[in-house]
């Protein structure tokens, strides 16, 4: 009998924003995977983010499996890489183990779990349990609700083009904009230009010891790959007034 695939949500950061049945799958499992960054971390024998996350939940004792990812804007080093971790995370769930893929945030959320998915689901029995995107996390670490009534959400990524970007966020009320790293000067002169700078509030290292709240005119033009921006265009009363600023969390 072969044993069945999970893609486990973690959340954003914050080891206490596992969900219960996460937590309970991650530590039965026989078998983790994770992603892990190749020619950095990796060649220093650090773990993954998505690690770091489930480190203290973790039983010892399992099998590992690490993902060497080659990051670059060229997605054929990466499908290679999926290509290989799908044959062997298959030899195991042949031999009847079960393997539980570690995503930061949600599987499905712009998670590399989409690409083991595309390879095994349709050979073995598998299992998606969402996590807390950085999205959500976000809007809870700001102190400002996200969307209200009939308001429509956007969720950017800040590779996008500017005039691309432009439009999207002048279709929607709320607008989210993720992946900024070297994005983020280009995407702050945009929403400068368009005139909603005093709208807009920055977060980075959501839910982590390192966390930082900031309304946009107070950073600089540098921000690492785990940030985003929430910008409200709207008019509900209730998520105009909020604060943007967050106080320590729990």
């Amino acid at each position: 009998m072969s044993g069945r695939l999970f893609g486990l949500g973690l959340g954003p950061g914050d080891p206490e924003l596992l969900t219960l049945k996460a937590l309970r799958l991650l530590r039965a499992a026989d078998v983790i995977v994770y992603p892990l960054a190749k020619g950095g971390p990796l060649a220093r024998g650090a773990v993954s983010f998505a690690r770091a996350i489930a480190a203290p939940h973790l039983p010892g004792g399992q099998r590992e499996i690490a993902i060497a990812i080659e990051m670059s804007t060229d997605r054929a080093p990466g499908q290679g890489a999926y290509d290989e971790a799908a044959i062997e995370i298959a030899a195991e769930l042949d031999a009847g183990r079960d393997v539980a893929v570690l995503c930061e945030g949600d599987p499905f959320f712009y998670g590399s779990f989409l690409y083991l998915f595309a390879r095994l689901a349709d050979r073995y029995e598998t299992a998606i349990v969402p996590g807390i995107s950085s999205v959500m996390a976000g809007a809870a670490a700001i102190r400002r609700p996200l969307s209200a009534r009939h308001d429509t959400v956007a969720i950017l990524p800040a590779t996008l083009p500017d005039e691309a970007l432009r439009a999207r966020i002048e279709a929607h009320e709320s607008v989210a904009i993720l992946k900024l790293g070297r994005h983020f000067g280009r995407v702050k002169a945009l929403i400068a230009a368009m005139g909603l700078t005093t709208q807009a509030v920055y977060a980075e290292r959501v839910s982590l010891p390192g966390e930082r709240i900031l309304p946009l005119a107070e950073t600089g033009d540098a921000a690492p790959y785990f940030a985003l921006v929430l910008l409200y265009r709207g008019t509900e009363p209730a998520i105009l007034g909020a604060l943007p600023a967050a106080e320590p969390g729990p």
